[in-house]
């Protein structure tokens, strides 16, 4: 098991390396520069250049980068706010997006799971058809369209939850934006948990299982449902990062102070540090929860670990 886990956290840093480097050379290749100011002269703009080391090779302004970096300092801001240090716009944001995120993937996770085995359980009756109705809407309905509705509903309405976020009451602000986003999760679980726990419950070591006298819901937690955690926590992983890290337009609707507006205003304003530090967040965030699903494969089903130790 150490050798396993071992290896995948080599493969994961080497990857994190690799994609800071294909940012670097990808911003490079972006039109314009940090220092669009048309009252700025060219001498001038030399200038900065020479202050912020952009006039160096790629190559030295990526190792030096990347030296800092493992100190914890992602530079500064050059336009959203000068010379504010990258990780001060950062962590007043992420914390904000990932609670939200966490909330909607908790909520989404947990409700998609229940409707998943329950469309299961009763496969071909009416609480069937309720389930594969309501993850239909989930998957087809953008996160905005949910968003504008409920905000409508329960914040204009009648006036249950704020319409906006707001610092001083963050967690019941945070409730509509969290529903809001946690749709798509709950609809994507129901879904593949629906395939699954059917094509478990008709396997061969269920009817084994229940010749032995195992029914009822002792059965489905310890054998059925084991068996389909490994698929749900696949298409789990990836949207754990992505609603931590912010959806843009529930941010605009909610006016929470997140992550996403600041990468899309960092891109538009050619804000080279921030745009790298937020991407080098995300890939760090999607590569770390991928590492941890490969170590849970291994805890859930032995069978992989031991077959990675035989090919090794």
């Amino acid at each position: 098991m150490k050798k396993y886990i071992l290896k995948r956290i080599l493969i994961s840093l080497f990857t994190l390396l690799a994609i800071t480097l294909i940012l670097f050379i990808l911003l490079q290749l972006m039109p314009g520069s940090p220092f669009n100011d048309e009252k700025l002269s060219a001498d001038q703009r030399a200038a900065l250049y020479a202050k912020y080391g952009l006039d160096k090779p790629i190559f030295v302004q990526f190792f030096k980068y990347v030296g800092n970096m493992f100190r914890g300092d992602f530079g500064v801001s050059y336009n959203i706010s000068k010379n504010t240090p990258i990780s001060t716009l950062i962590a007043s944001r992420l914390p904000v997006s990932c609670r939200i995120g966490f909330q909607a993937v908790f909520i989404g996770a947990l409700i998609g799971l229940v409707l998943g085995i329950v469309a299961a359980i009763k496969h071909r009756t009416i609480w069937d058809t309720i389930a594969t109705v309501i993850s239909v809407i989930g998957v087809s309905v953008p996160s905005y369209v949910f968003a504008l509705a409920l905000s409508y509903q329960f914040g204009f309405k009648w006036k249950i939850f704020p319409m906006l976020f707001t610092a001083q009451s963050p967690y019941f602000s945070s409730v509509l934006p969290s529903v809001s986003l946690c749709m798509f999760t709950m609809a994507s679980i129901a879904r593949f948990t629906r395939t699954e726990m059917l094509e478990a419950l008709g396997s061969d070591y269920i009817q084994l299982a229940e010749s032995k006298g195992l029914y009822g819901w002792r059965l489905i937690a310890r054998h059925a449902l084991r068996n389909t955690l490994i698929p749900i926590i696949t298409v789990l992983a990836p949207l754990i990062v992505d609603l931590m890290t912010g959806s843009l337009v529930v941010e605009k609707i909610f006016a929470i102070p997140g992550v996403g507006s600041l990468l899309v205003t960092a891109i538009q304003s050619n804000d080279y540090n921030v745009v790298i530090a937020l991407s080098f967040i995300y890939s760090a965030l999607y590569i770390g929860i991928m590492l941890a699903v490969d170590i849970l494969y291994g805890v859930i089903d032995p069978r992989i670990r031991l077959s990675g130790a035989v090919n090794e």
